[in-house]
C-alpha cells in the first residue's frame, strides 16, 4: 500500500519487483479494489495537501528529474489498462515479465557472480548413500580352465571337414582372491595367487584339404566308379607298370589319396593306382550303381561261364531284354519272359542260357514242332524221327520247366548235389557245368555250345 511517510525517500525496487507486483494484482480482485481505494484517496490528499516531489536524475543539482508521485501514479494507471485490457491469468504478461526480468536478473547476476548451471542436488546426494554399504571378503574357490583346440591339416579328408581326433576336457585350479560387493551387489574381484589342480586336455581336430573328395563327397574306403576305361598301374604315374584294364562304370574301393590327380583303389583284390581324372561317385552320377550292376553282370558272361547259378538279373532286366526283338515275330520270348525269371530262381540255372537254347533249338520259336507241340527244345526228339518222337505241351511254359529240372538233374550239377524239392542230382550226363560239358553228351553238333553262347551274348548286349 501507498505510504505518504515514504515519499521522502527514494525507492529501491526494480522493474521485476514492480510486474511481480503487477502480476499479484492481476490475480486478486481484492487487491485491484485496495488499490483502486488506495489510488482514490491519494487524490483527495494530494489536492489537500502539496506531495513535495523528488528527482530520480542522478545529478540533483541540475533542478530537473521525474517526481516519485508522478511515477507511482503513472504505474498504477498503466497497472488499471493492463487489468482492463488483458484477461486473468493472461499469457501477456507472464511472457511480458519472462522478456524483462529475465535480461535485467541475468544482468546483475552477470555483475556480481558466475551462474552455476550444473548445480549439485545436494538432498538426492545425501539419499542415495545414506544405505551404501561396500563389503570385501577373501574367499578361495574351485574353478575350471577352459582346453584348447588344436588343429591339423588332412589331405585325407573333403576339403572343410573336420574330424575330432581327440576331445578335449577342461581342466581345474584353486583360485585365491577378493571380491567387493556394494549394498550386496557384486562389483569386482582381485585375483591373489592360483594353484592348478588338474591340466585342461587340449581339442584336436584334422581339417580335411582334398578337393577332390569334397568334388565327389567321399571317404577313403568308399565305393568309386570309373566315367572311362581306364588302365590300373603300380605306381601313381603315367609311366607306372600296368596291372590290368577297368572298363567303364565299373566300381573299385578308394584307399588312399597320396595327391590331388592319383589314387589307390582296389578292383577285385588287385591294388593299384587310377587317375581321379577318370572316376565319379554315385552322389555326383545317380546313375552308376545301377550301370556298375549290370557291367558287372556282364563282365562274367563268358563261354565258360557256370550255368547252374542264377544270372543275378532282375525281372526288369528279363522283360527289357525279350522286349521287342526283331526276330520273335510271334513274341513267345517276350510273352515268358517272367517264366525264364521264375525257372531261373526256382530251379537255380541261368535263365538266360535256357531261353537261348529255346531260340537255337526253335528258330526263334518258328519250328514247326515248337508251334505245334509247344516245345521249344524238340524235347525227346530223335534223329530218325523228330516231330514224331518229340514231347507236346499244353503250353509253352510246361515245356520250359521240365527241361530246366531235366538239365539241372543230369547235365549241370555233380552226382549228390542237392536240387529242386529235396532231391540230389544224378549227373548221369554231367560234364561240368559249362556250355561246352553239356554239348558233350546233349547235342551231337560239337559246335552247338558255340551257337547257344552267340544268342547268349545277345541277350545280355541288350540291357
Amino acid at each position: 500500500m501507498l505510504d505518504d511517510r515514504n515519499l521522502n525517500q527514494p525507492e529501491k525496487r526494480n522493474l521485476s519487483e514492480v510486474f511481480r507486483e503487477l502480476q499479484e494484482i492481476q490475480r486478486n480482485p481484492q487487491k485491484q479494489l485496495e488499490y483502486q481505494k488506495e489510488f482514490e484517496k491519494a487524490n483527495k490528499a494530494k489536492k489537500k495537501k502539496k506531495v513535495p516531489s523528488i528527482s530520480l536524475d542522478t545529478n540533483p543539482m541540475t533542478g530537473k528529474g521525474i517526481k516519485l508521485s508522478n511515477l507511482i501514479i503513472a504505474c498504477i494507471v498503466i497497472l488499471l489498462i493492463i487489468i482492463a485490457l488483458f484477461p486473468k491469468n493472461t499469457s501477456f504478461v507472464e511472457s511480458y515479465a519472462k522478456e524483462t526480468e529475465e535480461p535485467e536478473v541475468e544482468a546483475f547476476e552477470a555483475k556480481n557472480f558466475e551462474i552455476n548451471r550444473k548445480a549439485l542436488n545436494m538432498q538426492k546426494i545425501i539419499s542415495e548413500n545414506s544405505s551404501f554399504e561396500k563389503v570385501k571378503e577373501q574367499v578361495t574357490e574351485e574353478r575350471e580352465i577352459e582346453f584348447e583346440i588344436t588343429t591339423q591339416q588332412n589331405p585325407s579328408l573333403p576339403k572343410g571337414e573336420q574330424v575330432v581326433l581327440q576331445e578335449g576336457a577342461n581342466g581345474k585350479e584353486n583360485v585365491s582372491l577378493v571380491k567387493t560387493y556394494e549394498n550386496g551387489e557384486f562389483i569386482e574381484e582381485i585375483i591373489l595367487s592360483k594353484e592348478r589342480i588338474q591340466d585342461p586336455v587340449a581339442k584336436v581336430l584334422d581339417i580335411g584339404t582334398s578337393d577332390f573328395l569334397a568334388k565327389l563327397h567321399i571317404h577313403l574306403g568308399d565305393t568309386i566308379y570309373l566315367t572311362s576305361t581306364s588302365t590300373l598301374r603300380e605306381t601313381p604315374d603315367k609311366e607306372g607298370k600296368e596291372l590290368a584294364e577297368i572298363k567303364q562304370n565299373l566300381d573299385v574301393k578308394l584307399l588312399e589319396l597320396p595327391s590331388e590327380e592319383w589314387c589307390k583303389v582296389s578292383f577285385d583284390s588287385l591294388e593299384g593306382y587310377l587317375p581321379t581324372s577318370s572316376l565319379t561317385s554315385a552322389y555326383v552320377t545317380p546313375s552308376m550303381p545301377e550301370k556298375n550292376r549290370i557291367q558287372r553282370i556282364l563282365l562274367k558272361v563268358n563261354i565258360d561261364m557256370e550255368l547252374n547259378k542264377p544270372s543275378g538279373l532282375t525281372l526288369k532286366d528279363y522283360q527289357k531284354i525279350f522286349t521287342g526283338i526283331p526276330n520273335d515275330t510271334n513274341k513267345i520270348f517276350e510273352n515268358n519272359a517272367e517264366v525264364f525269371y521264375n525257372i531261373e530262381k526256382k530251379y537255380n540255372i541261368n535263365g538266360i542260357f535256357l531261353a537261348s537254347m529255346a531260340i537255337h533249338e526253335s528258330a526263334w520259336g518258328t519250328s514247326q514242332i515248337a508251334n505245334d507241340k509247344k516245345n521249344l527244345f524238340g524235347y525227346g526228339s530223335y534223329d530218325s524221327t523228330p516231330y514224331e518222337s518229340s514231347y507236346e505241351f499244353e503250353d509253352y511254359k510246361d515245356g520250359i520247366e521240365l527241361v530246366a529240372k531235366s538239365l539241372v538233374k543230369y547235365y549241370l550239377n555233380p552226382s549228390g548235389t542237392k536240387i529242386y524239392d529235396g532231391e540230389t542230382a544224378a549227373a548221369w550226363y554231367y560234364n561240368g557245368p559249362t556250355l561246352a560239358g553239356v554239348n558233350t553228351r546233349y547235342a551231337s553238333d560239337e559246335n552247338w555250345h558255340k551257337k547257344v553262347y552267340s544268342y547268349m551274348e545277345m541277350l545280355y548286349n541288350r540291357l
